[in-house]
């Protein structure tokens, strides 16, 4: 067991100082809204973005502007560049920068997607995360501090290695055995400092949080309706969004007719959640895939929930709108003591009995030779690139032109390590 980390109180001075401790009760329950966008699901990252993609930041950066109380996170950063560069106006552009700068908008991961850590090169996987996060810097001056690894198929102790390096203060799974995550559930171990590299040991150290059972999308089951739980924008719908705003599956709305009912299966859920953890510091992850295209019903009918559960003194719970960093700020100012994890990694991935994903690791070899010759074009590319701009300086190719190729494999090289890609996941 050791103390939090230097790099960690560095944090704490650098974002306002510790966090003083919460006293025992009530639960203090941090609903982080997020939309999981997985580029290359399905669907094209074109048709996705005409389908709801663009959908989700347009009314994401509105609703957050009319309330001050609201946060958003933004996990990967293909969907949100493409919606910069051809979707958002001068008055969104000025909305975001503002947004980011009260920190209510946090960019998470910041690579260009959320990529595999089964089947990917290291190379590759420092690519996509320089592309993402130079893109954030260029743009908004931030740089990204922290993880939202929710969805790849196992957690490499490469990882937290990278991620570290990267400069980030913690880092957030979730897809491991569910024989182990049960274990951890039950000794309430989810959350460890993590050193993934033996021969650099304490130098990369990252404070690691494990998601409980549910994972990184909210209950969709509710007790009073046949419809899924806190989904009120429905599910996305392909191959065009409804010209009437009625999406399949809404929820139920939330009214004073149900409105008990609904607090009782959240503050449920969120006290199942509390019992695996060591603070009383509730992570509360609201969203899934392909949410928050509509967020004005999202928001509107969960700000009620939220102003009626923080009223009812009996449920012990205080719930509110935080962004991850301010989830990770809190846990920080425990001043807890955690256990040490080494290299040890979270592969194979098993979700139940009889259920290992390791079909990935070998299926779709002619997408993974592309993609690792890919790869190799690229970097020879950039190498040839950059002794010809030395040894002739004013020589005959365009400089621009070449660039501008360069930038396309780039792109193509980092959209390609999203944990549906490169693992022939995705349809």
């Amino acid at each position: 067991m050791i103390p939090l980390l230097t790099f960690l109180i560095t944090f704490l001075i650098c974002h306002g100082g510790v966090v003083a401790s919460h006293s025992p009760d009530p639960l203090q329950v941090f609903v982080i809204p997020h939309s999981h966008m997985d580029v290359g699901w399905v669907y094209t990252v074109q048709e996705s973005m005409h389908a709801y993609a663009a959908n989700v930041y347009s009314t994401v950066v509105e609703e957050l502007m009319r309330a001050k109380h609201r946060r958003f996170i933004v996990v990967e950063q293909e969907f949100f560049r493409l919606w910069w560069d051809a979707v958002a106006g001068a008055v969104q552009r000025q909305q975001v920068h503002q947004l980011i700068q009260e920190g209510r908008l946090e960019f998470i991961i910041g690579g260009q997607v959320m990529h595999d850590e089964a089947v990917t090169a290291i190379d590759d996987q420092i690519l996509q995360l320089t592309e993402g996060h130079g893109f954030l810097y260029e743009t908004f001056g931030v740089r990204p501090q922290f993880s939202w690894h929710v969805d790849p198929f196992g957690a490499s102790a490469t990882s937290p290695t990278l991620f570290s390096m990267a400069g980030f203060n913690a880092h957030l799974i979730s897809r491991i055995d569910y024989d182990v995550k049960s274990a951890m559930q039950d000794s309430k171990k989810l959350q460890f400092v993590w050193r993934g590299s033996p021969s650099l040991s304490e130098k990369q150290g990252i404070f690691t949080h494990v998601m409980d059972q549910f994972s990184y999308c909210t209950p969709s089951h509710l007790p009073f309706s046949n419809r899924s739980g806190f989904y009120w924008n429905g599910v996305a719908l392909f191959p065009d969004p409804p010209k009437d705003g009625v999406y399949p599956n809404m929820s139920l709305p939330v009214t004073s007719d149900n409105i008990h009912q609904y607090a009782e299966t959240m503050v449920k859920n969120i006290k199942m959640r509390a019992a695996w953890f060591r603070s009383n510091d509730v992570l509360w992850p609201w969203g899934c895939d392909k949410q928050f295209f509509n967020s004005s019903i999202q928001f509107n009918n969960m700000d009620l929930l939220l102003e009626y559960i923080n009223s009812k003194s009996e449920f012990g719970v205080t719930a509110q709108y935080y962004t991850l960093g301010e989830y990770f700020k809190s846990i920080y100012g425990r001043n807890l003591t955690w256990e040490v994890r080494k290299n040890e990694d979270f592969l194979p991935y098993s979700s139940d009995t009889y259920q290992a994903w390791t079909g990935f690791y070998t299926s779709r070899n002619i997408l993974k030779g592309v993609a690792r010759r890919a790869s190799s074009l690229l970097y020879a590319g950039e190498s040839a690139f950059t002794q010809y701009l030395l040894k002739h300086p004013s020589g005959s190719v365009c400089k621009m032109w070449a660039l501008e190729q360069l930038q396309a494999l780039r792109w193509a090289v980092s959209e390609v390590q999203h944990h549906d890609g490169i693992t022939g996941t995705e349809s």
